[in-house]
């Protein structure tokens, strides 16, 4: 299929994930306030909580990622009564600068196809991370830009429209089977899943139509 552009995923496919970051969270407050839970058992019972607030928080009750987190790391914290908001902006400050891969550099430097982010992330921490490393985009649409969150099909929608692609002419790249994956799926885009050994926890489980370890290469697939 000769696409005409890709829209590819930000934390997790061309950053790092903030998996590292949010076990240090839950590490520090399991240990501050003396938790009777392993820091992984906490991170379980926070991100269910996470994704449950996600999913609920699209269109006319969107709600920011910085306050899907604060949201969901309250409730998480009930019990105890603490301010979450320290520990939320502690992942914000990551957002806004999170290390790169070496694989997606290479990626971008040498991909023929316009290229556009499509992120669930607050505007203006992802713009700090693609000024950060230098990137460049032919456009970026961000959840809070389009108030909603990826599997949601608005955010793909605006992407084809910045682009100005029709959805057979476009593939979509990430990392989060759930997210990424069934979201472009659902409508039709074509789908290349990233398979990242470093992604948190993943509650996705739909097939792609290629699978890949790195970004490597990627750009010589999708021509050929």
């Amino acid at each position: 299929m000769p696409f005409k552009a890709i829209l590819i995923d930000f934390y997790g496919t061309i950053t790092a994930g903030d998996k590292e970051a949010v076990e240090a969270v839950c590490t520090r407050i399991v240990e501050t306030f003396e938790l009777q839970m392993t820091p992984l058992q906490f991170s379980i019972h926070w991100g269910k909580r996470f994704f449950d607030t996600i999913a609920r928080s699209n269109h006319h009750d969107f709600q920011t990622l910085y306050d899907c987190e604060l949201n969901s790391l309250r409730e998480a914290l009930s019990d105890i009564h603490v301010d979450p908001a320290p520990f939320v902006r502690e992942l914000e400050e990551y957002w806004s600068n999170p290390p790169i891969y070496t694989d997606a550099l290479e990626f971008l430097w040498t991909v023929d196809l316009p290229v556009c982010c499509v992120s669930n992330a607050d505007t203006a921490p992802l713009q700090s991370a693609i000024s950060r490393h230098g990137l460049h985009f032919d456009g970026v649409v961000t959840s809070q830009d389009v108030r909603a969150y990826k599997p949601d099909p608005k955010i793909f929608h605006a992407a084809l429209e910045q682009m100005d692609v029709r959805i057979h002419q476009a593939v979509h790249v990430g990392d989060s089977l759930h997210s990424d994956i069934s979201g472009a799926s659902q409508i039709g885009i074509a789908t290349v899943w990233v398979e990242r050994t470093s992604r948190i926890h993943d509650i996705g489980s739909c097939k792609p139509d290629r699978k890949i370890s790195t970004l490597a290469g990627l750009n010589t697939m999708l021509q050929g």
